[in-house]
């Protein structure tokens, strides 16, 4: 039987690309789901399927406000935290945005779980975080880390804190470093770009970057479903684990599947050539490909590769977007 079964789970961020998926997975055995969410780039209706039904509820609250959160976290089993600003490129433009949304966001729910005695937390970290690493495919136990992006900094330091949080008042922690997720409810990525670039115009296609950029990409549904299988199945205090697949996929690649979903032929694609030897961007990780050994050991198995993965989401944004 899963820990979640009848448990009071609280999902911060609950409402957007990852976090609606997961309460779609939680849904099914949790006997009670609050959701905090301020709706910045999460979206009520990705939970519109469980309105009505009495044991979900979305509160509209600001997660790095600690008065604000706090009686929602009473009685609490669990916090799947997931809030934070997921924009990689954010940071050129605002230093700032990924310590207030990510690293203070993360102090704010420890603090409110130490008040209300809540002792388990699952957080959604990144890839990010081992930067340009020199062993691929990369294991949870890399080091030194060296993130090159202020995202992926703001989220080794969210992991530093939960813990020492496990550590200093007796908490227990789940850390999941994700590759690249897509699917369906996506708000931003490399497919989601493609499209919206493609309708503007169906000859040309801008690729940031040289194009040769590859990386691991995990379907949301297999990534929320490794999300509950490593809760239930991790036995450390805290346990750290790469959620991705044993595939990767190139930006070039990515281009031509999306131009064939899309039923495109003769598209010309025009790289930018990008920053420091080929990156779509500054702090822009050019090869990514995780060890994935660890959540596979507690019978977690991904169902679709990275390619498939990339094929699916661009159907399903193709009517979304």
């Amino acid at each position: 039987m899963s820990k979640l079964a009848d448990a009071r789970v609280v999902v911060t961020g609950g409402a957007g690309f990852i976090g609606s998926h997961l309460v779609d997975r939680i849904m099914k055995e949790a006997a009670e789901v609050w959701v905090l969410d301020n709706l910045t780039s999460g979206n009520e209706d990705f939970l519109d399927r469980w309105y009505g039904d009495d044991r979900l509820h979305l509160v509209r609250t600001d997660v790095t406000k600690f008065e604000s959160i706090l009686p929602y976290l009473k009685g609490a089993d669990l916090v799947f935290h997931l809030a934070a600003n997921p924009d990689v490129r954010t940071a050129a433009e605002n230093t700032y945005a990924h310590v207030e949304q990510n690293i203070l966001a993360t102090y704010t729910v420890l603090e409110a779980m130490r008040h209300q005695k809540v002792t388990d937390i699952v957080f959604t970290s990144t890839s990010t975080v081992y930067g340009e690493a020199t062993v691929l495919p990369t294991p949870e136990d890399y080091g030194p880390l060296k993130p090159i992006s202020i995202y992926g900094a703001s989220k080794l330091a969210s992991e530093a804190l939960i813990s020492s949080y496990v550590s200093t008042f007796g908490m227990r922690g789940v850390l999941y470093r994700f590759a690249n997720v897509v699917g369906s409810r996506g708000t931003h990525g490399v497919i989601f770009d493609f499209i919206k670039k493609l309708r503007a115009d169906q000859n040309r296609l801008e690729i940031l970057g040289d194009g040769k950029q590859r990386k691991s990409y995990v379907h949301v549904k297999d990534c929320v479903e490794a999300m509950v299988m490593g809760y239930d199945g991790n036995e450390e205090d805290l346990g750290i684990y790469n959620i991705g697949t044993e595939q990767s996929t190139d930006v070039i690649t990515i281009a031509d599947i999306v131009t064939e979903v899309m039923g495109l032929a003769g598209v010309k694609y025009h790289t930018t050539g990008g920053v420091d030897g080929g990156r779509g961007w500054k702090g822009d990780v050019k090869v990514m490909s995780l060890d994935i050994r660890a959540i596979l050991g507690l019978g977690w198995e991904p169902r679709y590769s990275s390619d498939e993965a990339i094929r699916m989401t661009a159907q399903a944004l193709l009517k979304e977007i």
